[in-house]
C-alpha cells in the first residue's frame, strides 16, 4: 500500500479517534492512537488502536478492534500493550525489525 494511502488512512481514524478522547500511542509504536468510540457505526466494536509504524524499509498499518474488555481493566492500557504484541509478531512472521 503507498504511504500516501496509508497517511490518509491513519488520518481519518486519528480524526475520530480524537472527537473520542482518543489517547496518543508512545512513540516507540510508530504514529497512533487508542480510543473508546462509544456512537456511530464503529461503537459495535468501541475499543480500538490503530498505528503507522516502521518495520525494515516499510511502512506497515495495524488495527485492533475489541467488543468488549474486562470489567475494570484499562483498556487504552491493555490496546496499546496489544499494538505492541502485534507489532513485534508482524516483525518476527515478515523478517524485519518494528520502529527500525
Amino acid at each position: 500500500m503507498p504511504l500516501q494511502h496509508l497517511e490518509s488512512l491513519l488520518d481519518g481514524r486519528r480524526n475520530i479517534y480524537t472527537r473520542h478522547g482518543g489517547v496518543t500511542l508512545p512513540t516507540d509504536l510508530g504514529d497512533g492512537m487508542a480510543a473508546y468510540l462509544t456512537n456511530g457505526l464503529l461503537a459495535t466494536e468501541p475499543y480500538r488502536v490503530s498505528a503507522k509504524f516502521r518495520c525494515g524499509s516499510k511502512e506497515r498499518m495495524i488495527d485492533i478492534h475489541l467488543a468488549q474488555v474486562t470489567k475494570g481493566r484499562d483498556a487504552i492500557k491493555d490496546l496499546t500493550e496489544l499494538m505492541r504484541i502485534a507489532q513485534k509478531r508482524y516483525g518476527e512472521l515478515y523478517n524485519c525489525t518494528p520502529g527500525a
